[in-house]
C-alpha cells in the first residue's frame, strides 16, 4: 500500500463516530499514526466544534442519531468556510442509494466497513495532500440524474466526484478480491473436508470388515463347544458360553449396522420410481422370518409409490418397520401402520406403532449414531439404524423426524420434495 507520512502541526482531524467500539479503534489507529484527533459521539456537537475550529479533514459515520452522516456532511460543504475541507464517509455501501446520497451530499470518500486501516491512512493522504488542487479546480454545476425513478440533484465538483465514485470501485475490487480468496479457501476445506470424509468412511468400512472374521471365530467355536461337550460342561459352564454367544450376535448386527451406515454415504442415488407397497409386503415377510413369535399386525397403504432409490428405500424401510416392530413388542395387541399423505410441496411417508415411544425432548438425539433413548435391557439395538435412515433420506434432498409420547407409541415421518410436472 505504500508509507504515508502525516504531519498536521495545531490542525487537527475531526471524527465522528457514535459506535464505541468503532470510536475506539480509531482512536487507537490515529494515536498509532501520531495524527491530532479530535472524536466526537453525535454529529451536532461535531458541526458547533467545526464552526469554533475547522478541521483540516473530517472522518465520519453515517448511520448516526439524529444529524446522520449524509446531512452532517451536506451542513459541512454547504457552509462558505467549511466547504472545502475534504469529508470521508464510513460505510457499509449495502444500497446503490448510498452512492447517490453520498454524491448528493458533496462526501470525497467512501470507506466501506470493516476497513483496512493502511488504505483509510492512504485516502487521508490523498486528500490532504491534493487540498490545494481542489481549492484550484473548484467550479460548482448542478448535475440532476434519475435513479430508481427518482431525480436527484448533484452540485459536486468533476474531481469530487470521480474521487467518491473510484474510492466506491476500489472498495468493489477490494471487497471482490476478499471475496475471492474467500471463496478459494472455502472450495479447499469443502475438498479436504470430503477427502477426510471419504477416508473416514473407507475407515469405517475396512475395521467393520476386518472384525467379522475373528467374531465368526468366536461365534462359531463356541457354538461347537456347546454342541459337541455339552454333557462334559458344568450348566455354569454353559450359561457363560451362551453370554458369549449372544454378546458375538450382538456385536455382529452393530458390525452390519455399521458397514450400512458407511455405504449409505458412499452409494450414489439411482432413482426410479416403484411399487412402494410391495417392497413393504416383502420387507413384513423377511420379519417375520426372523421374529417368528411377534404378534404385530401391519397395516400398509395399498397402492404407495414412491420415486427414489429402491435398494437404499429398503435399508429406511426396513431398519424403521424393524423398529417399529420391536418397540412395540410388549404391547398387548401391536399395531404398525405404513401410508402417506401429501402437502403442497412434498410426499410424505410414515411409519406408526402403538409400542414404547419415547420423550420428545430427548427427539434431537434419536437420528444421531450410536443415540438411544432405551437402555439394552429394555430393548436391544446399536443406534446405527435410524441415523443411517436420515443420511439416505437426506441424500434424497428430503428430510426425517419423529413424534411420539411414552407409552404411545411413536409416527416416523419421510419427506420428499414433489417434482415439477
Amino acid at each position: 500500500m505504500g508509507s504515508y507520512h502525516i504531519t498536521l502541526g495545531s490542525d487537527y482531524i475531526m471524527a465522528v463516530e457514535d459506535s464505541m467500539v468503532q470510536a475506539k479503534r480509531l482512536r487507537y489507529f490515529f494515536t498509532e499514526k501520531n495524527i491530532n484527533t479530535v472524536f466526537y459521539t453525535n454529529a451536532l456537537d461535531a458541526y458547533a466544534a467545526a464552526l469554533e475550529k475547522a478541521p483540516v479533514l473530517i472522518v465520519s459515520d453515517i448511520m448516526m442519531p439524529g444529524m446522520d452522516g449524509y446531512e452532517f456532511c451536506s451542513k459541512i460543504k454547504s457552509h462558505p468556510s467549511l466547504k472545502e475541507i475534504p469529508v470521508i464517509l464510513l460505510t457499509s455501501l449495502r444500497d446503490p442509494l448510498d452512492i447517490i446520497k453520498g454524491l448528493q451530499s458533496g462526501a470525497d470518500n467512501f470507506i466501506t466497513k470493516p476497513y483496512d486501516e493502511e488504505y483509510l491512512l492512504s485516502r487521508i493522504y490523498y486528500l490532504l495532500a491534493n487540498r490545494e488542487m481542489r481549492k484550484a479546480g473548484s467550479a460548482e454545476m448542478v448535475i440532476e440524474i434519475v435513479f430508481r425513478g427518482n431525480r436527484y440533484a448533484i452540485n459536486s465538483e468533476k474531481k469530487q466526484i470521480l474521487d467518491l465514485l473510484l474510492s466506491v470501485y476500489e472498495a468493489a475490487i477490494q471487497r471482490n478480491d476478499e471475496l475471492i480468496n474467500t471463496q478459494a479457501k472455502l472450495e479447499a476445506s469443502n475438498e479436504n473436508l470430503i477427502t477426510a470424509n471419504h477416508e473416514l468412511e473407507a475407515f469405517s468400512y475396512t475395521v467393520s470388515h476386518d472384525l467379522r472374521s475373528p467374531l465368526n471365530v468366536i461365534s462359531g467355536y463356541t457354538q461347537i463347544i456347546q454342541h459337541d461337550f455339552s454333557d462334559q460342561l458344568a450348566p455354569e459352564a454353559m450359561e457363560f458360553l451362551d453370554r458369549i454367544k449372544k454378546a458375538s450376535f450382538s456385536m455382529a448386527n452393530l458390525i452390519d449396522d455399521l458397514l450400512q451406515f458407511s455405504r449409505s454415504g458412499r452409494t450414489e442415488i439411482k432413482s426410479e420410481r416403484f411399487d412402494l407397497s410391495e417392497m413393504v409386503r416383502g420387507i413384513k415377510e423377511e420379519l417375520g422370518n426372523q421374529n417368528p413369535g411377534h404378534k404385530a399386525k401391519f397395516h400398509a397403504q395399498e397402492d404407495l409409490h414412491i420415486e427414489a432409490d429402491p435398494s437404499l428405500m429398503h435399508v429406511v424401510f426396513n431398519n424403521l418397520l424393524s423398529n417399529a416392530l420391536k418397540y412395540s413388542g410388549k404391547v398387548d395387541a401391536p399395531e404398525i401402520f405404513i401410508g402417506k399423505f401429501d402437502d403442497a410441496d412434498e410426499n410424505i411417508y410414515f411409519v406408526r406403532d402403538n409400542g414404547a415411544g419415547f420423550d420428545m425432548s430427548k427427539a434431537e438425539k434419536l437420528f444421531n449414531p450410536f443415540q438411544r433413548l432405551h437402555t439394552n435391557k429394555e430393548f436391544q439395538g446399536t443406534g446405527i439404524g435410524l441415523a443411517t435412515v436420515r443420511r439416505i433420506i437426506e441424500k434424497h434432498g428430503g428430510r426425517v423426524w419423529a413424534k411420539s409420547e411414552p407409552g404411545k407409541g411413536a409416527t416416523f415421518y419421510l419427506a420428499f420434495p414433489k417434482r415439477p410436472g
